[in-house]
């Protein structure tokens, strides 16, 4: 089966861009809203403020009872427009083992009547495992599915508690 390397998904919030941006930019904020990520741990100081390009910060994920830490930079940072973090190192408490592993993506787009259109973009950056090899792996580590199709359901879940949290604010 060949592999997928790039699901996207968009909803509308009825909140400016540079709002959403704010919220979303903020790592330590991210477990509020994935079904997956429980925040993250970044340097002190930088709690409050959104995430600037190169800033490292370890992302704490759980998966059923399996927990696991992963290290991540910032790519992009671009107020009211996008912000990005690629994910390279993974480990059950401390994240040893570097290697490439996924980049998420944000876009926020003004749309027409207000509001702002949220893409929110994971790319697998396992490009160097072989598919029979990713595929195994995905299906043991996810259940039963690709990672492709399982970040569809990830990011859809994600997506709609951002948008129910930012309009009920």
């Amino acid at each position: 089966m060949p592999r997928t390397f790039t699901v996207s998904r968009s909803i509308h919030v009825e909140a400016p861009p540079q709002s959403v941006y704010d919220q979303v930019s903020r790592p330590a904020r991210m477990g509020r809203w994935s079904p997956e990520n429980l925040g993250a741990t970044v340097p002190d100081g930088e709690e409050d403020a959104p995430a600037r390009v190169g800033l490292v910060f370890a992302g704490h994920n759980r998966r059923g009872a399996f927990r696991w830490t992963t290290r991540c930079t910032v790519t992009e940072a671009e107020p009211g427009r996008s912000f990005a973090f690629r994910v390279h190192a993974i480990g059950l408490r401390n994240p040893r083992l570097s290697t490439p592993i996924a980049t998420w993506r944000y876009r926020f787009e003004e749309a027409k009547g207000g509001g702002t259109k949220v893409t929110e973009t994971w790319t697998d950056d396992r490009r160097s495992w072989p598919a029979f090899v990713a595929n195994a792996f995905d299906v043991i580590a996810t259940g039963g599915h690709t990672f492709a199709v399982f970040q569809v359901r990830n990011i859809d879940r994600t997506l709609k508690n951002l948008k129910r949290e930012l309009e009920a604010a």
